[in-house]
């Protein structure tokens, strides 16, 4: 099999239908990353209960992990999706562009979380204590250390997911970066 398709709704379950019906109501359509996990009877619902859960974290630290580890992963669709939720969130332009380069200049306490993810992702979760401290005295907590990974893991899953299969990304593309950032 060498190309892949995302599913129509007509495509797949009816209990993907019931989400997909769900996500066109909160969204105005259903992006082609969760009706591809559609092909999978569990995945989208699985996956949408692990991106909503409740989270220690802000909605913009939780865009920041998205940015930075979509970044590392090279996901051209999670950039581009996540650059659109970026702005929804308050982030300008060249503030995403900087976060997804590793860095946050216009914030300290964002600027830890930059790096702290971006080692988190880097180095599998074994990152040194220097990072662990510096993530710390910006003022996050256990708490938050736990939330952090959840978030990577959720945005590894749909990074893997699209960088396996590639399918059209489905919002305006992201500016790219020179490979030597982050």
């Amino acid at each position: 099999m060498s190309k892949f398709s995302v599913p129509t709704k007509n495509e797949v379950s009816e209990n993907n239908q019931v989400i997909f019906g769900n996500l066109e109501k909160a969204l105005g359509f259903t992006p082609n990353l969760y009706a591809y996990f559609a092909k999978n009877e569990t995945a989208l619902g699985d996956y949408l209960t692990l991106q909503n859960r409740k989270s220690t974290l802000k909605a913009k630290e939780r865009e920041i992990i998205n940015l930075v580890t979509s970044q590392i992963n090279g996901c051209r669709y999670c950039q581009s999706a996540h650059t659109q939720l970026g702005k929804l969130n308050g982030f300008s332009e060249d503030e995403i562009l900087e976060l997804r380069a590793g860095t946050a200049s216009f914030d300290s306490k964002y600027d830890a979380l930059v790096k702290f993810t971006a080692s988190v992702v880097e180095n599998k979760g074994n990152v040194s204590q220097t990072a662990k401290d510096a993530f710390f005295e910006a003022g996050y907590t256990e708490a938050n250390l736990i939330d952090v990974v959840f978030v990577v893991g959720d945005k590894i899953i749909s990074n893997y997911i699209h960088n396996l299969a590639d399918f059209a990304i489905d919002f305006p593309i992201a500016a790219e970066l020179e490979a030597t950032t982050v």
